[in-house]
């Protein structure tokens, strides 16, 4: 294995914290499809295949860098009880709102057509999460995050 410069050891930080977020938001949104009522069953279903979509895609990323991706959770602990709608609505919002969090360190960390695939993937999460919570932000993924250290990978805990 050879040596990796600091912008390789900084972008595998990142897919690594990235992979993790959507391992979270797949484990997520099976709570979020439990809870969450017939008229967003679908919205719901989107969301999980689109996070296992880039959960694979990030796989793939971390051992083409020669790493072994970072692995799921067996469970992860709730930020709050979901046990209705709109406790589901509320957590699948976060949920994004994570997962866009971790993606814009990985827009920062990366270059070429890993950064173009971060900052699509950042603009999906902000997307879902507008839809999910009804509010928007300027800058997802910084604004939340002011005075804030770089993140490492969130759990939906």
């Amino acid at each position: 294995m050879s040596k990796r410069s600091k912008s390789e050891e900084a972008e595998l930080k990142a897919l690594q914290a990235a992979l993790a977020a959507e391992h979270a938001a797949v484990y997520g949104y099976g709570v979020v499809g439990a809870r969450i009522g017939t008229a967003r069953q679908s919205d719901a279903r989107s969301a999980y295949e689109a996070h296992r979509a880039r959960r694979d895609e990030l796989t793939r990323a971390v051992k083409d860098m020669g790493a072994e991706p970072e692995a799921a959770s067996a469970a992860y602990m709730l930020p709050f009880p979901v046990t209705d709608t709109a406790a589901a609505i509320r957590f699948a919002a976060e949920l994004e709102e994570r997962v866009a969090d971790v993606y814009s360190d990985l827009v920062r960390a990366a270059a070429d057509d890993r950064r173009r695939m971060a900052a699509g993937a950042l603009r999906e999460a902000a997307v879902r999460a507008v839809r999910w919570s009804g509010e928007s932000v300027a800058f997802p993924g910084l604004a939340e995050r002011a005075g804030t250290p770089s993140a490492t990978a969130p759990s939906p805990t």
